[in-house]
């Protein structure tokens, strides 16, 4: 029985996944689509970020969803119920009490900078004032509910007879699969738009979380995620670059009605298929390309894989900072976009390192 273990190519997608959630909330703050701390730009007012924050959304969350899932009935066989679930506490658990109570109201206190508030009397105010939430760490919070299940699933269903596939479904199922989550989100929607969270967490994507998990489950023994192929992959990739291309027109064309948030609108329903259409072929192509990498990048990515999880924690601090401390600068926001998103990541992966110093950190993260 073979077991996924780390791998430069999977590193390496775990770095650029980070990468991308950083410069994500870069591209908001300087005029693209999305909640964020801090904008210096108005909401959706730079097409080009906004379609970039759009093609992020439909794949980069979810593709950490299913990394996660990979590796998790690995770590369930080898530790055992008790051990696995004290693994996800301490490595889920623990940084989500630690942003939910420490970093967002410092990052807030560092927002609040920029009105004329000084920092440290003002990170205690937030704290008197409870201003608790868990930020971008409501990803560790759905990872410890979807323990929960698969915790619940091994109860009912021995390892020997859990879902394991042999290989990845051929592309019509994939493609029926893609579709069938596209509906699912629909109806979804219609109670729970995009942009409306129950308990810190947007419902309306979690057809597709769910999903992509369950297929990193499943695909695990096999290492099915590993050593695919141009032929493998071509027709779910060449199919998300048509659909990369029609979304943008089919925005500007106006053809659709309604929100695309959610609703019995044509737009909510477009919208929700073309999401898990174009992410299935996105993960699959990047999923190819990085097999190269498993030679060329064995160390570097391997050390930024050590410090990712750590940059995705600490990224909203240090890129709240950069925005704030150069917005008086007169550069066009695109081309501010670029600069500081390079140094948000050049940061959080340092600060990581730095605090991954201490060893009790590094155990967690």
């Amino acid at each position: 029985m073979k077991t996924p273990g780390r791998s430069a190519g999977i590193d390496s997608l775990r770095v650029l996944l980070t990468a991308l959630v950083i410069l994500h909330h870069t591209a908001i703050v300087y005029g693209g689509s999305g909640g964020w701390y801090w904008r210096q730009e108005a909401d959706s007012s730079n097409l080009l970020l906004v379609f970039f924050n759009s093609v992020n959304q439909s794949y980069f969350m979810g593709f950490f969803f299913l990394l996660a899932g990979y590796f998790t009935p690995l770590s369930y066989d080898r530790k055992g119920a008790g051990n696995y679930f004290r693994d996800r506490f301490l490595r889920l658990g623990l940084p989500l009490l630690a942003y939910f109570f420490l970093l967002h109201p410092f990052t807030v206190a560092i927002v609040r900078t920029a009105s004329g508030h000084p920092l440290w009397p003002g990170f205690w105010q937030m704290i008197l004032e409870h201003e608790f939430e868990p930020g971008p760490l409501w990803f560790a919070e759905a990872l410890l509910l979807f323990a929960v299940g698969y915790w619940l699933w091994r109860k009912q269903t021995p390892a020997s007879a859990s879902a394991s596939w042999s290989e990845l479904p051929a592309y019509p199922a994939i493609l029926m699969g893609a579709v069938g989550i596209g509906l699912v989100a629909f109806l979804v929607r219609l109670a729970v738009p995009v942009g409306r969270n129950i308990l810190w967490l947007q419902l309306g994507y979690f057809p597709a979380y769910f999903a992509l998990f369950a297929v990193g489950c499943a695909a695990a023994r096999g290492r099915l995620l590993e050593g695919l192929t141009w032929t493998r992959v071509r027709i779910p990739v060449l199919g998300s670059l048509v659909l990369l291309v029609a979304f943008p027109v089919f925005c500007l064309k106006r053809w659709g009605s309604g929100p695309f948030s959610g609703g019995w609108g044509s737009n909510a329903f477009v919208y929700a298929l073309w999401d898990p259409l174009v992410c299935w072929g996105i993960i699959l192509g990047l999923l190819w390309l990085s097999q190269p990498l498993s030679g060329r990048l064995a160390a570097i990515g391997s050390w930024l894989g050590n410090q990712a999880f750590g940059a995705y924690i600490l990224h909203p601090p240090v890129l709240v900072f950069l925005s704030i401390a150069l917005r008086g600068a007169a550069i066009p926001p695109f081309q501010k976009f670029l600069y500081v998103g390079l140094a948000a990541c050049v940061g959080s992966f340092a600060a990581a390192s730095v605090l991954r110093l201490v060893p009790a950190v590094r155990k967690i993260v």
